[in-house]
């Protein structure tokens, strides 16, 4: 195999390779996503507290459960808070790839105390079922409703920002999910207002918990996957090696590896096969390949060993024989 000596690359050529700013930090949005993330994070904290205190004094299970499932919300704005200020940082020395999956750590952290906080509304609700106590439904509705005006105006405040972040996007989802949820509690006030149908509330806390909890396994399965380095979902690594291969001045490709660094964000690594050439011509082919993983797969951290000849078995995923002192590539 030949070798491919590099030659030392100018410092703002180096930027546009890596697809980095030159300041070494992606984009998270503008100026004022931080601002938009600290808003709704405070409405998220005086809603479900008083969606709490509102609940134990109308003796309502199912705005309790509400308000618990609101808490998860104030999580995970918070996270998407911490996310956007890290990632603002860049990466490190010792970090090199930032603290971004601080946000997926925190996530799991996030899961345990809604599991937890499922299991006591059950256990409530059951008892509730089996003792029924009188529910204020008037009291009910106008908190639900504060419920249904807070996270819409949360859902409001996140929209922008959603199109561009999925980290932003998620806390999104959990605003839209609350609203339709607080709906809900709205619906069963105004009937406990007409008809004494007290087993109601505890019933609509059962649906309330199925909901918590679809969503934690969501976020649960989402941070196992990205913690395990498994390849993002909806990208076939089969169809990207194919669309490399396609392009001029490629003779193969191998080896692909593909992960999500956070919630957002896709790194990539491959062996691309060259020609035998000088490694300054190498460049250009670089950037026509990173152009169109990040246009065509969403690709935005892509990494290229380039080769003379397919090193291993060249299939592609690597089977780690190319740890046996083959020599003669050069990583971009």
């Amino acid at each position: 195999m030949s070798t491919l000596h590099p030659q030392a690359p100018e410092a703002d050529a180096a930027e546009a390779s890596c697809g980095c700013s030159p300041s070494g930090r992606t984009a998270t949005g503008d100026g004022h996503t931080g601002a938009r993330l600290l808003l709704t994070l405070a409405l998220n904290l005086l809603i479900p507290l008083a969606q709490v205190a509102g609940g134990l004094a109308a003796g309502s299970m199912a705005l309790i459960s509400d308000a618990t499932h609101n808490f998860s919300d104030f999580a995970a704005v918070l996270i998407a808070y911490v996310a956007f200020r890290i990632g603002r940082r860049g990466a490190s020395v010792r970090h090199t790839f930032g603290y971004r999956r601080a946000e997926v750590l925190a996530a799991l952290v996030q899961v345990g105390l809604l599991a937890g906080a499922s299991a006591v509304i059950v256990l409530e609700a059951v008892e509730r079922l089996q003792h029924p106590t009188v529910v204020e439904g008037r009291l009910v509705m106008g908190l639900a409703a504060l419920g249904v005006a807070g996270n819409g105006l949360s859902a409001w405040l996140l929209h922008r920002d959603a199109r561009h972040s999925l980290n932003v996007r998620g806390a999104f989802w959990h605003m839209v999910g609350d609203m339709l949820t607080s709906v809900a509690v709205l619906i069963g006030g105004a009937i406990l207002t007409v008809r004494p149908w007290y087993w109601l509330d505890p019933l609509l806390s059962f649906g309330i918990v199925v909901f918590i909890l679809k969503n934690s396994w969501t976020i649960a399965r989402e941070s196992g996957l990205i913690l395990m380095n498994s390849t993002p979902r909806g990208l076939d690594l089969e169809a990207v090696r194919r669309h490399l291969e396609g392009i001029d001045g490629v003779r193969g490709v191998h080896y692909l590896h593909a992960w999500n660094l956070a919630s957002s964000g896709v790194a990539f690594s491959c062996h691309v096969v060259v020609p035998d050439q000088a490694v300054s011509r190498t460049e250009t082919l670089a950037e026509v390949l990173r152009r169109n993983l990040h246009e065509r797969f969403g690709i935005d951290h892509p990494v290229f060993q380039f080769e003379t000849a397919a090193c291993g078995n060249g299939d592609l995923l690597c089977g780690l024989s190319c740890g046996n002192g083959n020599g003669g590539s050069h990583e971009h």
